[in-house]
């Protein structure tokens, strides 16, 4: 119990006393006349009437710091126990003050306006004590329930998770305040476990990218069951840093994984930025993944030029020599492994096809390759110079393939610009065994761009057929 309820319990139990002994004066000071009731006031009257008024103010306090510790059953009866009490007895003196005799009862009479014989106003006051008491009632009952409406709110937006608030506000008597610490660690467990799941995701997302997520049309890790799949068109980008395992022998083991680390640190992020994810690091690879086949033109146009600047920021180290190919197609995004590993993954011939991609990559000793499927899903205004550089078949089936020449410096780029259909004009006769044809297109094209390594490639393989032949 609060200091202050016990000296308001004091007080009352000391003005509850007082008015046993004052009583007298204050009934004294109101006269019954036989036609109504007359005040006649005396100094003790108004000191009764103070203490009355005093103990009944200290009493409420007290009473209804009480009740805020009661659970609702008990606060509805103690609150409603006294105003029953009180209604029944009025009832009661009502409908017998009729046959009463005495100056009081004859005072009460005339002041309900009640006759003794015909009259029927004691059943008129008895109906409307009770209409004041029933709503003097449900006052009460309502504002001893006001709680259970926020209580009902609060667990219907915990239910649906629609509650933002830290802290509940219920109110009410101490059963309520219960309830309402116990919703608040429930919101708070609640909250912890949704930054936990948040975290989750977001450690997640360092090995299942967000974008995987949106394709497979999920939003966290505890959604995604073994064999959830969809198929999507998409563009695959393969990057090879290969060469880096090649000038990286003179490193050592931490040396040359952190070297290749670094470079994997570039092109990551660039992936990214142009709204690609990571399907795989393949060793000193990565294998991308784009829904836009222009974002992986671009990105790996940038990852070029930033391995460019990376290769001549740290001249101390080998350089590395990246080549990249993208290819177009049908891909299923789907989750592989059993219950205690799940691993998401593309699922296509994609790794494959650009695996010989890359080898005709290095064959023609390209940097970034093409596949005419690629080309076929651009935009109409997405442009960017190109020329054809041959046909891979994969199964009898022919891809076109084409070399970006972006990356080129302006110089050497604007030359084979110009040469382009040249250029296409030769790789066209090398693919009909037109070798000799071919190789004087080829010859045209040095004696202008003398370190066109395609061009060289292509001069040197139609020297040997004709030799072949001959």
């Amino acid at each position: 119990m609060r200091t202050s309820t016990k000296i308001f319990l004091i007080i009352s139990i000391a003005l509850f006393i007082a008015n046993i002994f004052l009583t007298k004066y204050l009934l004294a000071g109101i006269v019954a006349t036989g036609t109504g009731f007359q005040i006649v006031p005396t100094a003790l009257f108004w000191v009764a009437l103070a203490g009355q008024v005093l103990f009944n103010i200290f009493f409420g306090i007290v009473f209804f710091r009480f009740l805020r510790t009661q659970r609702l059953a008990n606060v509805i009866f103690f609150s409603t126990f006294p105003l029953t009490l009180a209604y029944g007895g009025f009832l009661v003196y009502v409908g017998t003050v009729k046959n009463m005799t005495g100056v009081t009862a004859e005072s009460v009479r005339a002041t309900l306006n009640i006759a003794q014989e015909t009259s029927n106003n004691n059943l008129l006051w008895a109906g409307l004590a009770t209409i004041v008491y029933l709503a003097l009632l449900f006052v009460i009952i309502l504002f001893a329930c006001r709680p259970l409406s926020k209580v009902e709110k609060f667990t219907g937006n915990l239910g649906d998770g629609r509650m933002k608030t830290d802290d509940f506000k219920v109110g009410g008597t101490k059963q309520f305040l219960e309830i309402e610490s116990s919703l608040n660690k429930i919101n708070y467990n609640i909250k912890a476990k949704e930054n936990k799941i948040k975290q989750t995701n977001l450690e997640a997302q360092k090995f299942i990218p967000k974008q995987f997520f949106k394709f497979l049309g999920k939003s966290s890790v505890e959604e995604l069951e073994i064999g959830n799949q969809v198929k999507k068109i998409a563009t695959t980008l393969f990057c090879d840093l290969k060469s880096a395992a090649k000038n990286s022998k003179s490193l050592s083991l931490e040396e040359n994984f952190n070297y290749i680390n670094s470079y994997l640190k570039t092109v990551a992020p660039l992936i990214r930025r142009f709204d690609g994810f990571i399907d795989k690091y393949l060793g000193d690879g990565v294998l991308a993944v784009f829904s836009k086949p222009q974002n992986a033109i671009e990105c790996a146009h940038a990852i070029l030029r930033a391995i460019e600047v990376k290769n001549k920021s740290q001249k101390e180290l080998p350089s590395i020599d990246a080549r990249l190919c993208v290819h177009t197609g049908e891909v299923v995004f789907g989750i592989v492994g059993d219950e205690e590993r799940k691993s998401p993954t593309i699922i296509s011939d994609a790794l494959s096809l650009c695996n010989k991609m890359e080898e005709i990559n290095m064959y023609i000793d390209t940097k970034f390759l093409i596949a005419k499927s690629t080309l076929n899903e651009l935009p109409p205004n997405f442009e960017f110079d190109h020329r054809f550089t041959g046909v891979l078949t994969v199964d009898e089936i022919q891809i076109p393939l084409y070399e970006s020449l972006c990356y080129y410096p302006k110089n050497k780029k604007e030359k084979l610009k110009k040469l382009k259909n040249k250029f296409e004009s030769g790789v066209r006769a090398y693919n009909v065994k037109k070798y000799k044809e071919a190789r004087e297109i080829f010859e045209y094209v040095l004696k202008y761009v003398p370190d066109d390594k395609p061009s060289y490639v292509y001069f040197n393989k139609a020297t040997e057929k004709m030799k072949d032949a001959a």
